[in-house]
């Protein structure tokens, strides 16, 4: 076998074992608590976004993991893609910690929505 087939063989299992070893998300409900939000950052405005008079809500789906920080953040409502609002909310949502959920007492990966909320003064 090749090297460049051995790395492609070698780059398979791997990812085979991550998701393996992964666990499943869950929504919280009738067993799984849902997360508490223990500290929350505040998106920055843009200058850009500031200029233009922009202000919303970004709409985020968030899974808060067993340690209480937040894996994959995905933007579901957008309120700005263009003078940069959106990534800002998601840099944000990624340095909240929370609580974590519980399912059967045990903490577990639970996806969660946050709004972001972008307004002038």
């Amino acid at each position: 076998m090749n090297s460049m087939a051995r790395l492609t063989v070698v780059a398979v299992a791997l990812a085979a074992a991550a998701c393996a070893t992964r666990s499943p998300v869950h929504t919280p409900g009738a067993d799984v608590t849902t997360p508490v939000v223990v500290t929350d950052t505040r998106p920055v405005y843009t200058e850009d976004a500031m200029a233009a008079k922009l202000q919303g809500s970004v709409l985020l789906d968030c899974v808060v993991l067993p340690d209480g920080t937040v894996g994959d953040v995905e933007v579901v409502r957008s309120l700005d893609a263009v003078y940069g609002l959106d990534a800002q909310a998601v840099l944000a949502a990624k340095q909240w910690t929370f609580e974590p959920g519980l399912k059967d007492g045990v903490p577990v990966p639970v996806r969660v929505a946050v709004e972001m909320s972008f307004t002038l003064k």
